[in-house]
């Protein structure tokens, strides 16, 4: 018989609802073998890191809150610590703790809206929030709620909840009276308990059997649950500082993206609150460890789809953390330490909610930035996220390819990728090859 021709199936999604920027993913089967994946990420380059070469350092914190509009915080204190540390200056007491409250208001506000809004729908079979809401409307209103709560910590501190204004090289341009910050603690304590609601009704959700075995990496701090000020450590045994990341962290250019990916050690890895909290679970409140063990939940997790528990729990953390910094806060005598401006080159992680953001700059004399280097957590996570799609394909060859296309997207939004951070919808491309 003649030998039969290779046909190829193509899958186009133009649009992939709950993801945050613009990508394609092409998977290419030969058989019943897994030959390519590539997350394609096509938004053009936006050239931050050229912006703000030529900039005052002044300006580097408006500037970068503009890479993103869901997480602009932690972009602005990785850029303003690693300022800090090109002038060696360190802020502590007060100011450090309403910039680690700031933390808390983004990381609540950020994981509300992926758990509710991003992720719950695709385990209640819905397309989008609106649609679950219809059949659970006081569940995704608790979300909404939540993330308000978030929100309002932020506006209070920030300015403004999106791009905010206040944060600045030593500080704030602004500090909050205490009975401002009080009069946040009503909400707050609602949202607490709340949180804790969050880590049962996720606990529940079915899942599915994918454990694997991820290098994580994330902040560890000695005393606490890491923001920032802290070491980069790796399951795998690594333990560096910030300064020392481009010795071991090499991002490269890869012929199907706009972003680069990174690697460790010429490896993927993965970042955001799965390894959070892996590495981490020393430093929770007893509150949420008791939440863990009565919903028999064992850490560490090693599912990607657990990355809702893990949301979960670090929402309840933030909001037990944010009271705790509020019940103890007295106003600092300055809203920001004075800067003395040398030149040098300085190097800062944070953590993102999507997990560790990289940014080293260099100033001249006149506070004048001359180079920027910036890594967001999305890049490090893509290799990990296309693996994580090669071990999955297999399992889904049986379905037709919307029906695939429908599971490699929940696969990719477990990440809760920010794309448009790498460079809003997704279009997925399989290509199907008979055997030869």
């Amino acid at each position: 018989m003649p030998e039969e021709k290779a046909k190829t199936r193509t899958i186009a999604v133009n649009m992939v609802a709950r993801v945050e920027g613009e990508g394609a993913l092409r998977v290419t089967v030969k058989g019943e073998t897994v030959q390519d994946v590539e997350l394609k990420i096509f938004e053009p380059p936006r050239f931050f890191e050229a912006f703000l070469q030529g900039r005052h350092y002044t300006e580097v914190p408006d500037i970068v809150a503009r890479i993103c509009g869901i997480c602009p915080v932690v972009y602005q204190m990785s850029a303003v610590h690693a300022i800090e540390q090109v002038f060696g200056l360190r802020v502590d007491g007060a100011l450090r703790d309403l910039r680690r409250l700031l933390y808390c208001g983004e990381w609540i506000e950020s994981h509300a809206l992926h758990v509710y809004l991003l992720q719950a729908p695709d385990f209640f079979g819905y397309d989008s929030a609106i649609a679950m809401a219809k059949d659970h409307a006081a569940v995704v209103t608790r979300g909404l709620r939540l993330k308000k709560a978030g929100n309002a910590i932020m506006t209070l501190l920030g300015g403004r909840a999106v791009h905010p204004v206040s944060v600045k090289v030593g500080g704030f341009s602004r500090v909050p009276l205490r009975r401002e910050l009080e009069a946040l603690k009503d909400e707050l304590l609602w949202a607490r308990d709340a949180a804790v609601e969050i880590v049962r009704w996720v606990s529940d959700f079915e899942y599915p059997d994918f454990a694997q075995d991820y290098n994580y990496v994330a902040l560890r701090h000695p005393d606490e649950y890491p923001f920032n000020e802290a070491r980069v450590v790796a399951s795998s045994g690594l333990q560096i500082s910030a300064s020392e990341f481009e010795q071991h962290f090499i991002e490269h250019q890869v012929a199907y993206s706009n972003a680069l990916h990174c690697a460790l050690q010429g490896s993927s890895y993965l970042v955001g609150p799965l390894a959070r909290l892996n590495l981490n679970q020393d430093h929770l409140t007893p509150l949420a460890r008791q939440v863990l063990a009565d919903r028999r939940i064992a850490l560490p997790l090693r599912n990607p789809f657990h990355g809702i528990i893990a949301r979960s729990v670090e929402i309840l953390y933030a909001l037990e953390e944010s009271l705790r910094l509020i019940e103890r806060y007295e106003p600092p005598p300055l809203p920001a330490t004075p800067v003395v401006v040398r030149p040098g080159t300085g190097m800062a992680c944070t953590e993102a909610p999507r997990g560790i953001l990289y940014h080293r700059y260099r100033v001249d004399s006149d506070g004048v930035v001359r180079e920027a280097k910036i890594v967001p957590p999305t890049s490090q996570n893509q290799s990990r996220i296309e693996q994580d799609l090669r071990q999955f394909m297999p399992r889904l060859l049986h379905l037709s390819d919307k029906e695939a296309a429908l599971a490699c997207e929940r696969v990719i939004r477990c990440y809760d990728p920010c794309i448009s951070c790498a460079a809003h919808f997704l279009n997925l491309e399989i290509r199907r090859e008979g055997s030869a």
